[in-house]
């Protein structure tokens, strides 16, 4: 394997987080993939950023853990009320209680962060009680250092030809929701984008993978974010952080694509 780096984007407007992305590449790669970065950041929904920040990592190649994507399921449904109730339901189907469910969507749908703002990571909450267990508010937990391999890519783009689904937007979170679905005591995961022209969003859990619902909020909201639901008894804030950070994942392998499901209400 030739050497990788990981090269990290984070767009901000007065402090307030616009955009990010993620890529692990070889160095040849680089600079077309910062040009394409800092290009996303300047043209995003959200508003033009008054900083831009690239940072770049060579990675040891035997830190790179190689792993499969998760399992793909779009459940159809016709608004986000519908896709909220439904991403409720799955949540519940992975473990995760009524009270803790409820408390997290309505925590994204209203803004997570301190001044109903926009959290620059994830929220960490326990899947029993509901308790918010990141040490930071406002920033929450980042996911970085991770990416699919050009066959992974290729396969995903080839398995999704003709849905309209191979997005940038679905590979990235799907990259993203492999890796929280890697780390200990992981229940679930709850997401849905602060792009306001962009409405799915997505339950993961190590029981049906990566769970897809086009509509979990309305075209023009600018509120969104991430939960990502722990077993309190298991946790451990310090390693869950390490590895979520630090430690690179490269996602080798797809998962089955299955057939679309339609949520009953």
């Amino acid at each position: 394997m030739s050497q990788l780096f990981s090269i990290r984007m984070r767009a901000a407007q007065s402090s307030e987080h616009i955009s990010g992305a993620e890529r692990i590449a070889p160095a040849q790669d680089l600079a077309a993939i910062a040009t394409a970065m800092i290009s996303r950041a300047l043209g995003h929904s959200r508003g033009t950023p008054d900083a831009i920040r690239l940072a770049i990592d060579a990675l040891p190649p035997a830190a790179i853990k190689n792993a499969p994507l998760p399992d793909i399921t779009t459940v159809l449904v016709p608004d986000h009320h519908a896709g909220r109730a439904a991403a409720r339901a799955e949540l519940l189907r992975a473990g995760v209680s009524d009270a803790a469910a409820t408390a997290a969507i309505e925590a994204l749908a209203s803004g997570a962060a301190p001044g109903r703002h926009v959290m620059r990571g994830a929220m960490l909450v326990d899947a029993d009680s509901g308790e918010r267990l990141e040490n930071d508010a406002a920033r929450g937990l980042r996911v970085s250092r991770m990416d699919l391999s050009p066959d992974a890519h290729s396969a995903l783009t080839a398995a999704l030809h003709g849905s309209g689904r191979d997005t940038t937007h679905l590979r990235e979170a799907l990259a993203l929701a492999g890796k929280v679905l890697l780390s200990p005591g992981i229940v679930a995961e709850l997401c849905w984008s602060d792009d306001p022209d962009y409405t799915a969003g997505y339950v993961a859990s190590p029981l049906r993978g990566y769970v897809r619902f086009p509509h979990l909020k309305a075209k023009g909201d600018k509120l969104g974010g991430r939960a990502f639901f722990y077993q309190r008894s298991t946790f451990n804030l310090a390693e869950i952080t390490a590895f979520l950070q630090e430690e690179p994942v490269l996602f080798s392998q797809i998962g089955r694509i299955h057939a679309d499901e339609v949520f009953a209400g």
